[in-house]
C-alpha cells in the first residue's frame, strides 16, 4: 500500500496549513482510496506554528486574553502539545502587525508585553520546553515589554519604569533582573528564526523591520540608537553582548531579549516544526511527499516550509511534489532544493477574492490531477513491463 506524507505550509489569508492537507489528501483519494495518508500540517515559525504543531501532535489550544500591542487587550492563545510538556507561542499572537491598524502603526509605542503574559500562562501547565515563534510582529521593542511581564525591570535615573514601546528604551538607566521569575530557570526555549538580522546597525532590526511597522526615516534612527543604549544597559548588567549576533533583530529585536535573558537557543522555523512532529519517523517508509505554500518563487529556497521538507525526504530518496497559489519569479529555483515538481492551484486568471475564496476547492482539484497524472505513469510503466503497445 502506498503511504503519502502530506506537509505543507498555509495558504495566507485563505487556508490553515491543516485546511490545505485535508484538501490534498481529499483531491488524492479520489484517484488512491486506498492509500495511507499521513497529514502533517507544517509552518516556518510564524503564522501557523501553533496550530500546526498542536494538530501535528495532538495536542491542545489554549486561549488567553493578554495586553496587546497598543496596550489594550486582545484574545490571543498559544498551544500545549501532544506530550504535554511543551508549549507553542507565536509572537504575533500577542504583539502582531495585524492585530494594529494601519493608520495607528507606530513602533516607537508598540510593545511586546502580550508575550510575556502568554509565556506567565503557559508556566501554569507544568510545561518543560516553550517554543516561540518569531515573525509578523507589530513591536519594535527589542522584547523589553515581553521581559516587563516577566519579571524585569527597566528603571529611568528617578528610579520609576520605563512605558511601552522601543523609544521609551532611551531612558533605560538601571536593569533589575532580580523578579524574573523563577520558574523560567527550569524552561529550555527553542526560538524559530529564519532571519540573520542584527539587532543595531544599516541590517538592524529597526532599518530592515521598521518601516513595515510604521517607522519613519527619522523614527529609524531614533529607534536604531535606542537599541544601541539597551545593547550597552544589558551588557554592563548581566555582561552579554547581543548587538551583532544573527538573529537578534528579528521580530523588531525580540530575539534579541530572549537571548539575553532566557538563555534561548535560535533555531530554524522549519527545523523546529518538523522535529516538533517526528516528519523523520513518517518519512521512513513513505512512498511520496506533497508540501507546499501560498506562494512559491525564489524566496522559497530561504528556509521556507517546502525546502525544509523537501530536504527531509531526499534523506529517504523520496520524490517530493509542490502545490501553490502561486508560482512567482524563480519558482523553478526550488527544483535545485529537492523539489521533484511544481504545480499551481489556480485554474486560470481569475480575481484575487476569487482565488481565496475558493482555494480548498483549487487544492482539491490540484490534487486530484496530481493523483492522475501519478496513475497515468504507473499504469505506462505496467504496460511497458507487459510489453503492450500503445498506439
Amino acid at each position: 500500500m502506498m503511504k503519502i506524507i502530506i506537509a505543507p505550509d498555509s495558504f495566507k489569508e485563505s487556508l490553515t496549513a491543516a485546511e490545505v492537507s485535508q484538501a490534498i489528501e481529499n483531491g488524492m483519494k479520489s484517484i488512491f482510496p486506498s492509500a495511507e495518508y499521513v497529514k502533517l500540517p507544517m509552518a516556518d515559525g510564524g503564522e501557523g506554528t501553533v496550530q500546526s504543531l498542536v494538530y501535528a501532535t495532538g495536542g491542545k489550544l489554549v486561549s488567553k486574553v493578554v495586553t496587546g500591542p497598543l496596550g489594550e487587550p486582545v484574545s490571543s492563545f498559544f498551544g500545549i502539545l501532544g506530550d504535554g510538556k511543551t508549549a507553542v507561542i507565536e509572537m504575533a499572537a500577542a504583539a502582531g502587525l495585524d492585530l494594529v491598524p494601519r493608520e495607528n502603526r507606530n513602533p516607537l509605542v508598540t510593545t511586546s508585553y502580550g508575550v510575556g503574559e502568554l509565556i506567565l500562562e503557559a508556566l501554569n501547565y507544568d510545561i518543560e520546553k516553550i517554543i516561540i515563534g518569531l515573525g509578523g510582529s507589530a513591536t519594535n521593542d527589542a522584547g523589553a515589554g515581553m521581559l516587563q511581564a516577566l519579571g524585569v525591570h527597566f528603571l529611568t535615573d528617578k528610579g520609576s519604569e520605563i512605558g511601552f514601546g522601543g523609544g521609551e528604551l532611551k531612558e533605560i538607566r538601571t536593569i533589575d533582573v532580580s523578579r524574573l521569575d523563577e520558574r523560567l530557570k527550569l524552561i529550555s526555549f527553542e526560538v524559530a528564526c529564519d532571519v540573520d538580522t542584527p539587532l543595531v546597525g544599516p541590517r538592524g532590526a529597526s532599518a530592515i523591520f521598521g518601516p513595515q511597522k510604521g517607522a519613519t526615516p527619522d523614527m529609524v534612527k531614533v529607534l536604531d540608537g535606542c537599541f544601541v543604549h539597551f545593547a550597552d544597559c544589558i551588557q554592563q548588567t548581566i555582561g552579554k553582548e547581543i548587538r551583532n549576533i544573527p538573529g537578534t533583530g528579528a521580530a523588531g529585536g525580540l530575539g534579541g531579549g530572549i537571548i539575553a535573558f532566557l538563555q534561548a537557543e535560535l533555531k530554524s522555523g522549519i527545523d523546529i516544526v518538523m522535529e516538533a512532529a517526528k516528519l523523520s519517523e513518517h518519512l521512513a517508509d513513505a512512498d511520496l511527499v506533497i508540501t507546499g505554500e501560498g506562494k512559491i518563487d525564489q524566496q522559497t529556497v530561504f528556509g521556507k516550509t517546502p525546502i525544509g521538507v523537501a530536504k527531509a525526504a531526499k534523506n529517504y530518496n523520496l520524490p517530493v511534489i509542490a502545490v501553490a497559489g502561486q508560482l512567482g519569479t524563480g519558482s523553478g529555483t526550488v527544483k535545485d532544493h529537492g523539489i521533484d515538481a511544481l504545480f499551481s492551484v489556480v485554474p486560470g486568471v481569475i480575481e484575487l477574492d476569487t482565488a481565496l475564496k475558493n482555494a480548498g476547492q483549487y487544492v482539491e482539484r490540484c490534487a486530484e490531477n496530481i493523483g492522475a497524472a501519478l496513475r497515468l505513469g504507473m499504469d505506462l510503466k505496467t504496460y511497458k513491463e507487459l510489453g503492450v503497445i500503445i498506439s
